[in-house]
Formats: C-alpha cells, sequence, structure tokens
C-alpha cells in the first residue's frame, strides 16, 4: 500500500537512486532536490516521500514558493516538482498511487492550499498520461522548462 509522509533524514539510503539519462532530464534527484531546498532556506518548500508499504519508495516536493507563479496566478497553489519512483520498483503503480494520494495530503496539511499546479515536458508523454489519469488538466497554457517545451497541468482541490 502506497502512503505519503513528510521526508526525514532516515528515508535518504532508500532515496539516494540514480535516474537514466532519459528521467534525469525531467525530473531531479531526491539529493539534489533536497539541496536545492537548502540552499534555498526560504522554508516554502516541503519534501515528501513515497512510501510503498514501509520502504520509502519515491519522493516529490510540495513548493509554496514564488516559482508557483511561473505556472498559476492562484496564491493558494502549491507547485508539485522533482517527482520520482526508484527505478527498481518503477512499473508497480507507485507513482500513479502516490498521485492519487498527494490530493488529501495536501489537504490534511495545508488547509489554506485550493490548486495543485505542475509543469510536465513535451518529450515525456508517460507523464503527461499519469497526470490525466490521476485527474490534472491541461487547457493549453505552456511554458519553457530547462529541457524544452512543459505543459501547464492543475488539479483543483
Amino acid at each position: 500500500m502506497v502512503h505519503l509522509k513528510f521526508y526525514a533524514s532516515e528515508d535518504f539510503s532508500e532515496l539516494n537512486y540514480a535516474l537514466d539519462e532519459t528521467q534525469i532530464q525531467y525530473t531531479s534527484t531526491a539529493e539534489m532536490a533536497l539541496q536545492r531546498i537548502k540552499e534555498r532556506a526560504d522554508g516554502k518548500a516541503f519534501p515528501v516521500t513515497i512510501f510503498e508499504d514501509e520502504k520509502p519508495s519515491g519522493f516529490f516536493v510540495l513548493d509554496f514558493g514564488n516559482d508557483k507563479f511561473d505556472l498559476t496566478d492562484n496564491v493558494n497553489s502549491v507547485l508539485l516538482r522533482s517527482l520520482s519512483v526508484n527505478p527498481q520498483l518503477q512499473g508497480k503503480g507507485i507513482g500513479k498511487a502516490a498521485m492519487l494520494e498527494v490530493d488529501q495530503f495536501v489537504k490534511n496539511h495545508f488547509k489554506d492550499c485550493e490548486e495543485i499546479v505542475l509543469g510536465v515536458n513535451f518529450n515525456n508523454p508517460g507523464a503527461y498520461d499519469l497526470y490525466i489519469k490521476v485527474g490534472y488538466h491541461h487547457e493549453g497554457k505552456t511554458m519553457i522548462g530547462r529541457n524544452g517545451p512543459q505543459r501547464i497541468m492543475y488539479k483543483k482541490l
């Protein structure tokens, strides 16, 4: 069973997995994301560990900082970024299950949040399809990301 918890340092050994050349184009490793949070130090980014049963299996960040305004005008939104699942565990539905759990996780911990936003690269159709399946919408808005054009997607809570 997949569930989410705020990241704890003891999760790191299981989250210190490498991503292949393709995946690293579209997301960050947990180590890279945690380093960015540490450097930023504004207290507006919250790392989250994805657990399958009791084993750390994936990672993402809920970012309430100003970067979200590149995707939305909604002050009561959060940017979901740096999503990854351990490559040895991919294909088991962990990412999909986590994205189905994130809505309630956000509602439980961030009462004022009304919307989750994210960017998905045009060249990453698997991720786009996943987000559509779990209720995200794309209304044509795009932006240029670090590796090309991205679709801006959102989900109202």
